[in-house]
């Protein structure tokens, strides 16, 4: 993805990694919210590295969103890893906000009731909808909640129940997303601000999945009988049963292409995930490979550098 770089990591990002650094030590579990429909692409990288050895709650969050046998094999994927719980949450249900209190006091039994609070850290990347949790969590209004990402700026300590102590941080990216799949599906849900990526090429990103794994939803939501295999010719067809036409008759692509992307995220389209447990292995894979293609490029960089200040200093003598 060219430049999904831009302003990927902001400064308040960055003093908040270190905030959590500095306060990793002193937490009991770590709360990890995930958006349902890429629980991989919308992990952050850096909470493995910070929390070490920690408990960690997954919450596979807007999995009303999300295909439910999707939610199902990633959750029995997630508990399969060491100190991992997962759950699959909708916001506003509060059995499940009790849930994750309960799991919080199993996982720590030695201070419930001992007056020696559970301290809980929350993270999650913006827009997945942790100010929601927590004002659901804290049942009352807390977190400033947005359609926007990055409304929370500073951390926050709330108090859950006399047994918990929630630590609040800002909705944390990592320095470079190095998996060029979880940009174009942080885009397509919403998690990074739409200023930061070429749409053109998140719709058509988009489209071409949803024709693999979801050809049904799309024949139904927009009425066209016989899915074509490409991107362009599937916007080309739907823009047109949608009448969405220019001068000339030309079909207006890139008004349809707008109009999957916020279809799918608002759930209009029907209930999907846009990856699997084995789509994540086979990134994992993906992402080692381009971290030691750029070592092998710095290696030679810097062999040259060293080549050309011998050759200096050789012409010098």
């Amino acid at each position: 993805m060219s430049n999904v770089s831009i302003q990927w990591f902001p400064g308040h990002m960055n003093k908040a990694r270190n905030e959590i650094k500095e306060i990793m030590p002193e937490m009991d579990v770590v709360i990890e919210v995930i958006d349902a429909r890429i629980p991989y692409s919308s992990e952050n990288p850096m909470v493995a590295a910070l929390r070490g050895q920690k408990p960690v709650i997954k919450i596979l969050n807007k999995a009303d969103l999300a295909d439910p046998h999707q939610t199902q094999a990633w959750i029995e994927y997630l508990e399969s890893q060491d100190q991992v719980k997962a759950i699959a949450c909708d916001d506003n249900k509060s059995s499940e906000v009790k849930r994750i209190v309960q799991i919080c006091k199993q996982l720590m039994p030695n201070k419930v009731g001992t007056g020696r609070q559970i301290k809980v850290l929350i993270m999650g990347i913006p827009n997945v909808g942790k100010s929601t949790l927590i004002n659901s969590l804290a049942g009352r209004s807390i977190a400033k909640t947005g359609d926007e990402p990055a409304v929370t700026k500073s951390q926050q300590l709330i108090k859950i129940d006399d047994d918990i102590m929630l630590y609040d941080t800002p909705g944390m990216l990592w320095p470079k997303i190095e998996n060029p799949n979880s940009g174009y599906r942080l885009a397509a849900t919403g998690g990074i601000k739409d200023t930061a990526f070429d749409f053109d090429d998140v719709a058509g990103y988009t489209a071409e999945y949803l024709i693999q794994a979801y050809p049904e939803l799309l024949k139904e939501r927009y009425k066209v009988e016989d899915l074509p295999k490409t991107d362009w010719e599937f916007f080309d067809v739907a823009g047109r049963n949608r009448g969405l036409l220019k001068k000339g008759g030309v079909v207006d692509t890139y008004r349809m292409s707008e109009i999957l992307v916020n279809e799918l995220r608002s759930g209009t389209l029907g209930r999907i995930t846009l990856e699997t447990p084995k789509m994540r292995e086979e990134e994992l894979l993906l992402v080692e490979e381009i971290r030691a293609q750029a070592e092998a490029k710095k290696e030679a960089k810097l062999e040259e550098k060293r080549l050309r200040k011998k050759r200096a200093r050789k012409n010098r003598k």
